[in-house]
């Protein structure tokens, strides 16, 4: 391999693109980081200025660097999830450690997150801050977003699964460490979990897995690497799994309370008309993500009808 960073760069993603691989220069540049243990950003300018490899190595040498990189470049060839190889994935403002047996959080999810926090950052509870639940929570990314965004706020999480659990574990207790941000995670089936906070939530917010049972995902990356309990929703319209959360979510939620759910883009009419067979919801639409797809179904939980006032001459208004 070359040893200026530039010509390495440029060498790597090459190979990468050739794989298939669709962010090719990116990829090759958070490799080569990561193998060098610096951030990303001295890759760039030292590929901009035409520095050799030693320049970004304090502590560990040329060889073992460009070892470590033929290594890393060899597995993401084959297509392991560049997040696999790195340890961690971007979610908004946080960085979350995945690996195998945890779904990779997308950047499309970013916007479910933002409406749950914005929903939660407009609950006036005096001095108790919103209650919060994540349903399937994986690595436990939406709960953690909400954590750290919203004051105050109580958020917990729930997951089955053994493996995303633990993952979601390890972050949690990252975050809280680092930023103090308190997420309550139950290991526990999101259809019947939290029994106790039922009908007091502000918020319920949830992605599930939902991709349909015929619909395998095309990239090497989802449908190798993650989790088939994290992608499939079961059903032939890949929506039982999310039937279940929705009357979770209509049993958690206090009257006025939002849910919110990630889907297909397929599927907006049939999670709507999900929700709707659920019941007990109202004002239900589709969201849409940060590409304008409709990814997201939003409702309500209804609030109860007030009694009508007795009319005119009715007996219940006579006096005895």
């Amino acid at each position: 391999m070359p040893d200026d960073v530039s010509r390495l760069v440029r060498e790597a993603a090459a190979r990468l693109g050739r794989a298939g691989i669709d962010t090719p220069r990116v990829d090759a540049e958070l490799l080569l980081a990561h193998a060098a243990g610096v951030p990303r950003e001295r890759v760039v300018s030292a590929a901009v200025m035409g520095r050799p490899v030693s320049s970004l190595l304090p502590a560990r040498t040329v060889h073992a660097v460009l070892d470590e990189l033929a290594r890393l470049l060899d597995a993401r060839a084959e297509r392991v999830p560049l997040q696999h190889l790195v340890g961690t994935a971007p979610f908004r403002h946080l960085d979350l450690v995945v690996g195998p047996g945890v779904f990779v959080p997308r950047p499309e999810t970013e916007q479910v997150a933002q409406v749950a926090i914005d929903e939660a950052l407009g609950v006036a509870r005096g001095s108790e801050g919103p209650v919060v639940v994540d349903l399937c929570t994986g690595s436990g990314a939406i709960a953690l977003a909400v954590a750290t965004e919203v004051p105050g706020a109580r958020v917990h999480a729930v997951e089955l699964d053994r493996d995303a659990h633990a993952w979601a574990e390890r972050n949690v207790t990252r975050t809280r460490e680092a930023s103090g941000a308190v997420v309550h995670l139950v290991r526990g089936d999101a259809r019947t979990a939290l029994a106790e906070l039922d009908g007091s939530c502000d918020v319920v917010v949830s992605n599930p897995p939902y991709v349909p049972p015929d619909a395998v995902p095309r990239d090497p990356e989802v449908a190798l690497h993650d989790p088939q309990v994290a992608l499939y929703g079961l059903g032939e319209d890949g929506l039982e799994v999310p039937r279940g959360v929705t009357r979770a979510a209509a049993r958690l939620l206090a009257p006025g309370g939002l849910y919110v759910m990630e889907h297909a883009e397929v599927q907006a009419r049939s999670a709507r008309d999900m929700v709707a067979a659920v019941g007990g919801f109202e004002d239900i639409r589709t969201a849409d993500d940060l590409t304008g797809r409709p990814r997201m179904v939003v409702a309500r939980r209804a609030r109860p009808t007030s009694e009508p006032d007795p009319a005119p001459g009715d007996p219940s208004d006579m006096e005895d």
